[in-house]
């Protein structure tokens, strides 16, 4: 089977995670965003990002929105908790941009975890005009967790739930 891992990263943590997710694939190709091949000769392609205001950041957004008849998976990190409403949101945003039905894609699923967050987007965050993120008690303790992750554990689990999924096709 011929299989592609595509990620984006700013911090390091998605990267993490696609190595860890192209280790469980064994045979595969590997690429940032930046360099991605068009990924209609691959029999399945795992796409990993950020999450970024709720959607896959902006480098793989674009790269989804051009995936068409593919058989895809999703993985990625997010500062929030992954078993939270928020992050369930992410995951059906993230898949959304691949099912359009004349696209033609079939989305296997999504593996979201914790990831740290890039201080300056913390720093912007509190700045906004609104103060929509204010730095509450839980969400310091929630931004002190996300900063000891992607850890060992949370990489296992991503390459465990990806080859799972690509065992399928």
């Amino acid at each position: 089977m011929k299989t592609l891992v595509v990620y984006s990263s700013r911090t390091g943590n998605t990267e993490k995670v696609a190595r860890a997710v192209a280790e469980g694939l064994h045979d595969c190709d590997i690429y940032p965003v930046k360099d991605a091949p068009n990924p209609s000769g691959y029999d399945f392609v795992a796409v990993g990002y950020w999450v970024d205001k709720g959607m896959p950041d902006a480098d793989a957004k674009r790269y989804l929105e051009s995936i068409e008849n593919c058989t895809v998976a999703l993985f990625g990190t997010l500062g929030a908790w992954p078993d939270s409403e928020h992050a369930a949101d992410c995951k059906k945003k993230g898949e959304a941009l691949l099912n359009e039905p004349q696209r033609g894609n079939r989305v296997l699923g999504s593996f979201l975890c914790q990831g740290r967050v890039d201080p300056a987007v913390v720093a912007m965050m509190q700045k906004m005009a609104d103060n929509a993120h204010p730095m509450t008690d839980e969400r310091r303790a929630r931004l002190e967790e996300a900063a000891k992750h992607p850890d060992e554990e949370d990489c296992r689990q991503a390459r465990e739930y990806i080859t799972a999924l690509a065992a399928t096709v």
